[in-house]
């Protein structure tokens, strides 16, 4: 039995209309372009204090060259950027899979700018409330992974996998066995795993899926051996399947001498539900940017959460929050690894992410876990209809699936890139998959909680439109987009480093002077 055909019992909807849809262009120069000298946006007030007098050695030559415009021009620019994103605020974003777009509820923006102007420096009694909310988010973290203890000082999730590492280094390198080189992942785990314990001087063991698309145990008994250090293991992988042998796998490395690390970042499925401790791992990891609402925001600020067993509670990341009955205090583990950010970690989401899991209380994180896992089952079920998809495996799936475009390139020649470009110009999108393209021509979806019926149905029906254009005129998709801000680039020089800018003043001297 296919998947279609798996989910044949259940109703289908009637099709929505596509909605029309035009992406606002502004031909909006960058900043500094703006620029002219004498303009002002604030009157800066003269210090009430005599300035510190700065050495010279750290003091700048000429003032910075920042841009100087009126507060109108600024607000022009920022809005007419705005106009020309697309985001979970304004569209059906669902296609951003592995990364769990949600909705962040507004009213916690303001809880976070409430601790906007704490400074990092500020002494622990003046900033008790700040340190009890991080002490009462540690709490929570280690009741939903099963964890002892956790560390929130992580600046993002590739950030929390390095500490992780970094701790995993630690525990051997104590008791004797610094000699474990080598770190076990699978190919369908988050690639950060790997790069982290690449960067961390670790050798890396991928391996491979099997026929039903889990990580193979067998070649799992085959790497595993004194070398080990570590499985980093992201399950469900990102391809929305969950492994059911997950405590084999942790054994098996156990048995070894190695650590077992549950990257659970992909958690939005399966909270209060299953839990990291349970299936006997050792450390893990949240990303509060994903499964707990904080904003992604392009790219940051982010969050991570480090979680770890009694044994690795020593060597956690610090400083963390204490508390002895009375007063909230930081203090850094006996054999912490040291900071992994500066300072404390990133409060405002630290913030925001409490709010959002004090407002659901713990059966409303299980029925955000269902509703995620019926959105994504649901989506898949539309999907599939489509003629040209498919989902490798025949599996139920958990918070997102990987699909593939196979028959539709091979009947076509339009590429999963090119439907995702076209799809942009119906105010979606979609991301691909990292490489290597295991699953060909792939495009992975990822529907949480947030989404209702109507939202699914009319991103299916977009990628049904979007399919059909391309078997009666492929060329025409693959001039896509046409509604969009965007336009297709050459990519040839993004594997240049000298055509690379990554300043506003590297792109003028290397490409306009």
């Amino acid at each position: 039995m296919n998947n279609a055909e798996s989910f044949a019992e259940l109703p289908v909807a009637p099709k929505p209309p596509l909605r029309r849809f035009h992406q606002a262009r502004w031909d909006e120069p960058i900043i500094f372009e703006l620029s002219a000298p004498g303009r002002r946006g604030v009157a800066v007030p003269e210090p009430g204090a005599p300035l510190v007098e700065l050495p010279g050695s750290v003091r700048r030559a000429a003032p910075p060259k920042l841009p100087e415009l009126a507060q109108l021009h600024v607000l022009r620019h920022y809005l007419r950027l705005s106009q020309e994103n697309l985001g979970v605020d304004l569209n059906i974003d669902v296609g951003q899979g592995t990364c769990t777009m949600k909705y962040s509820p507004k009213v916690n923006d303001r809880f976070a700018a409430a601790v906007a102007e704490v400074h990092p420096l500020q002494h622990d009694d003046t900033v008790q409330g700040v340190l009890e909310i991080y002490w009462r988010l540690e709490r929570m973290l280690a009741e939903i992974s099963g964890m002892s203890r956790v560390s929130l000082q992580p600046g993002s999730g590739s950030a929390a996998i390095y500490a992780n590492i970094a701790m995993i280094r630690a525990y051997h390198a104590a008791r004797g066995e610094g000699h474990r080189d080598q770190v076990i992942t699978t190919m369908f785990s988050h690639p950060s795993n790997a790069a982290c314990a690449k960067t961390a001087g670790y050798e890396v063991v991928t391996l491979m899926p099997d026929a039903d698309g889990l990580p193979d145990i067998e070649a799992l008994r085959a790497a595993v051996g004194p070398r080990t250090a570590a499985l980093m293991i992201t399950n469900p992988e990102d391809t929305g399947i969950f492994n059911p042998r997950i405590r084999e796998f942790v054994d098996l490395v156990h048995e070894a001498g190695g650590l077992a690390c549950y990257d659970q970042a992909n958690a939005n499925g399966i909270l209060g539900i299953t839990r990291a401790r349970d299936a006997g791992f050792d450390l893990c990891h949240f990303n509060l940017h994903k499964t707990f609402s904080t904003p992604h925001a392009c790219g940051g600020p982010a969050a991570g959460a480090c979680g770890v067993s009694e044994d690795l509670a020593p060597f956690l990341p610090g400083p963390v929050v204490a508390f002895d009955g009375e007063s909230y205090r930081l203090e850094t583990p006996p054999a912490s690894i040291g900071k992994v950010r500066p300072f404390l970690g990133v409060t405002p989401n630290i913030v925001r992410a409490y709010a959002w899991i004090m407002a659901l209380g713990a059966e409303g994180l299980r029925q955000v876990a269902e509703t995620a896992v019926l959105n994504n089952n649901y989506l898949m079920h539309k999907v599939l209809q489509i003629p040209g998809a498919s989902a490798p495996w025949d599996r139920r799936r958990v918070e997102q699936v990987r699909y593939s475009w196979q028959e539709l390139s091979e009947e076509t020649g339009v590429h999963s890139e090119e439907i995702g470009v076209r799809a942009a110009d119906f105010g979606v999108h979609y991301w691909t998959s990292h490489h290597p393209y295991v699953v060909p021509e792939p495009f992975t979806l990822e529907p949480t909680e947030s989404y209702s019926k109507e939202d699914l149905d009319e991103y299916a029906a977009i990628l049904a439109h979007v399919a059909d254009e391309a078997r009666r005129d492929p060329e025409f998709v693959k001039g896509a987009p046409y509604n969009q801000t965007v336009h297709k680039i050459d990519m040839t020089p993004l594997d240049d480093p000298k055509e690379w800018a990554p300043t506003w003043r590297a792109y003028v001297r290397k490409h306009l002077s």
